[in-house]
């Protein structure tokens, strides 16, 4: 992957898919599914309403990870980037059309 240009398109884009879950894939941990659907809402709830980034979580300003407790536990969310195929990191995260978001939601424990 090549040096993200566009970061504020990045960051958008990465907030839309953590704020609404539209716009990437979502997976969630082991973990996470054992929880059961109700604590896992709540979970998803808390990604997206996290805004917690600053510059030592997020120093490229990209929103893409975020450490949080919710539904008692501490939880991990990351986006990455792949290309449509899923096969290597994308070319331009910040272009759609060459970009499948990924985001994972895991126990901090599962790291």
């Amino acid at each position: 992957m090549t040096d993200i240009l566009d970061v504020g398109r990045v960051r958008a884009l990465n907030d839309i898919l953590r704020r609404t879950l539209c716009g990437g894939t979502l997976v969630l941990s082991a973990g996470i599914v054992a929880l059961g659907r109700e604590r896992q809402q709540a979970i998803l709830s808390a990604v997206a309403a996290f805004d917690g980034f600053d510059p030592d979580n997020d120093p490229y300003g990209e929103h893409d990870f975020g450490a949080l407790e919710a539904a008692g536990e501490r939880v991990f969310f990351k986006i990455d980037y792949f290309d449509r195929a899923l096969a290597r990191g994308s070319s331009d995260p910040a272009d759609s059309s060459v970009t499948a978001r990924v985001l994972t939601v895991l126990l901090s424990h599962e790291y």
